[in-house]
């Protein structure tokens, strides 16, 4: 064997004869179809990411408000920028989708929604519902602003 992993290519089969193991694909490449679960997952662990980092974000306005009126007054020019409502709307986004994901995971928690049919139609909802929560909040928040 040239190497160790050579070595972790050799297994046995049921007869308990040595055979070389298949290599797996990588996950995303030219065997496997990208789906709506494996974007769904995706999206869910990078908005979790993302809420995290906006929340870190959102503690630095607060803390700025708590500073006095210098600081907060440059806080609030930022967030008032093109790149600072950039910022907001990634993180209302981020949120809203992570939320809807998270009902959906609720109902997978109890056993419902496992059927393929469903996982996309489900999928399709959890879009659906993050646009309009996003649109919505984005139109009362201008609104009163």
């Amino acid at each position: 064997m040239k190497d160790v992993r050579e070595a972790l290519m050799i297994g046995r089969n049921s007869e308990g004869k040595l055979v070389r193991r298949p290599v797996s694909p990588f996950m995303l490449g030219s065997a496997y179809r990208f789906q709506m679960s494996s974007l769904s997952s995706i999206l869910h662990r990078i908005t979790g990411c993302a809420l995290g980092a906006g929340t870190i974000l959102m503690t630095l306005w607060l803390v700025c408000a708590a500073s006095g009126d210098g600081a907060f007054s440059i806080i609030q020019a930022i967030w008032a920028s093109w790149i600072g409502m950039l910022i907001l709307f990634g993180f209302t986004v981020a949120l809203f989708y992570h939320f809807c994901n998270g009902i959906r995971h609720l109902a997978w928690d109890s056993g419902k929604g496992f059927e393929l049919p469903d996982m996309h139609r489900n999928g399709k909802l959890v879009f659906a519902g993050t646009v309009a929560l996003t649109v919505l909040f984005w139109v009362v928040a201008l609104l009163v602003w």
